[in-house]
């Protein structure tokens, strides 16, 4: 059985680029705006906030996770009243970590972030897929690696490093799959969720090539079309065909570096009954054509190579 997170995953490539330990005393306020980077915190002691575009701002508790997959604007902060009012420059320690706020005394909390990066040159498309945010709590799992990406972020091993990036990795993943269920934000997440969208994600998915309709996908999904329509819009964030054509263009994105199939066959693989047909949808996707598209980029094609088979 096809699983549409780890597709959308796999295509995605994400990796750790850049961690640090950051501590917080009295009043601070950090504020980014980091044009669709994605952003990760992880809180190891202590209590702070956060506030993103478009959400609610969230008090962060030890152990807690959080993900921002395209961060446009974004602020951390103590829980001081005075906080907003404070716009804080990071300090330096001579332990390599940072410090916010006042330099002196106890840290009122203790946090590791940092930002990581998509290997997928048509990342944007495929994180509109994700949520906006994604906040875990509780997560035995997640505890668990934050305690190994701890230990190895103090420590001084032989690759450091490449050990480091491959369990924020895994975190990232994990973090996505602990926030499934109704209470995500709107995205794939909370589509699986829903036993009846998940039955018509993974047709989606797994029969790509198929000329779906909204009223096909409904019957798969053992609902009415205007209830389907509703309910996946909803819960996804999107309308049904928005989404099958945001999953086919990213498909047919990676097919074409990797330069396996002409134009034709990357057309029948996504759906499209013509080379033609593909190419008017492509390039109204793109603002490229697809056999440009795929001669222009040849350095990527060594990297999208290793991505398994669909």
């Amino acid at each position: 059985m096809i699983d549409p997170l780890a597709q959308v995953i796999r295509l995605l490539q994400p990796q750790a680029r850049f961690s640090k330990v950051v501590h917080g005393a009295g009043a601070w306020r950090v504020a980014r705006t980091n044009a669709g980077l994605p952003f990760y915190g992880v809180v190891l002691e202590g209590t702070c906030q956060l506030a993103t575009d478009g959400h609610a701002a969230i008090v962060l508790e030890a152990g807690d996770f959080f993900l921002v997959p395209a961060s446009y604007n974004f602020v951390t902060s103590s829980l001081s009243a005075q906080a907003a009012e404070v716009d804080t420059a990071p300090t330096l320690l001579a332990n390599g970590e940072f410090r916010v706020g006042e330099l002196a005394g106890p840290a009122d909390v203790r946090m590791l972030v940092g930002h990581c990066a998509f290997q997928c040159p048509d990342a944007a498309l495929l994180v509109s897929l994700l949520p906006s945010l994604v906040h875990a709590r509780g997560e035995r799992r997640l505890a668990m690696l934050v305690e190994l990406v701890v230990d190895e972020s103090r420590a001084r091993r032989p690759a450091r490093d490449v050990i480091l990036a491959h369990l924020l990795e895994v975190m990232f993943i994990e973090a996505l799959r602990s926030t499934a269920g109704m209470a995500a934000a709107p995205g794939l997440l909370r589509g699986l969720a829903d036993e009846r969208l998940a039955v018509a994600l993974r047709c989606m998915h797994e029969n790509m090539a198929t000329p779906w309709t909204v009223a096909q996908l409904a019957k798969e999904a053992a609902l009415s079309r205007s209830a389907f329509f509703e309910r996946f819009s909803r819960a996804v964030g999107m309308a049904p065909m928005a989404y099958l054509l945001a999953w086919r263009m990213a498909v047919a994105k990676d097919l074409l570096l990797r330069g396996h199939d002409g134009v034709a066959a990357v057309a029948r693989s996504v759906g499209y009954g013509s080379a033609s047909a593909f190419s008017v949808a492509f390039t109204r996707h793109t603002g490229t054509p697809p056999a440009r598209y795929a001669a222009g980029q040849p350095a990527e094609r060594s990297v999208k190579s290793a991505i398994g088979k669909m």
